[in-house]
C-alpha cells in the first residue's frame, strides 16, 4: 500500500445522503442570497403581496427558482434532522425505516409545494 493511495468508500445510502447534504448546502447558498437581496432589499417586505407573487409567478423562471429553493433548502433540513435522530436508533433496522420514511415525508412535502408553486395564483386582471 502506498502512502497516496486512495480511500475507498462503498456507495450506500448514507454517503449518498452525506453528498446530498454537501449539494444542496453548495447550492442553496446562492439561491438563497439572491432570494433575500430581491425580496427584503429590492422589493422590500412591505411591498410583498399576492399581486406580487403572482406578477412574480407569472414567470416560469421563478417559479422554478422558488421550487429550488424549497427542495433544496427542505432537503438540506431534512437531512440534518435524519442525522441527530440516527444517534437515538440504535438498530439497522430501525436506522433504515428511519431513513426511508424522512426520504419519503420529504418527497410527499416537495411535490406539495411543487404542485402549490405551479398551480399557484392567477394573474389577477386589472
Amino acid at each position: 500500500m502506498t502512502v497516496n493511495s486512495p480511500i475507498k468508500v462503498s456507495k450506500n445510502y448514507d454517503v449518498t445522503a452525506w453528498k446530498w447534504m454537501r449539494y444542496s448546502a453548495f447550492l442553496l447558498i446562492p439561491l438563497v442570497w439572491v432570494h433575500s437581496i430581491i425580496q427584503a432589499l429590492l422589493t422590500g417586505g412591505h411591498n410583498l403581496s399576492l399581486d406580487y407573487v403572482a406578477l412574480r409567478w407569472s414567470y416560469t423562471g421563478w417559479r422554478v427558482y422558488d421550487f429550488l429553493l424549497l427542495a433544496f433548502a427542505f432537503a438540506h433540513g431534512v437531512n440534518g434532522l435524519r442525522q441527530v435522530l440516527l444517534d437515538f436508533v440504535k438498530t439497522s433496522k430501525g436506522r433504515k425505516a428511519l431513513s426511508w420514511g424522512l426520504l419519503l415525508f420529504w418527497l410527499v412535502l416537495s411535490v406539495t409545494g411543487a404542485i402549490a408553486i405551479l398551480g399557484g395564483v392567477k394573474i389577477p386582471v386589472k
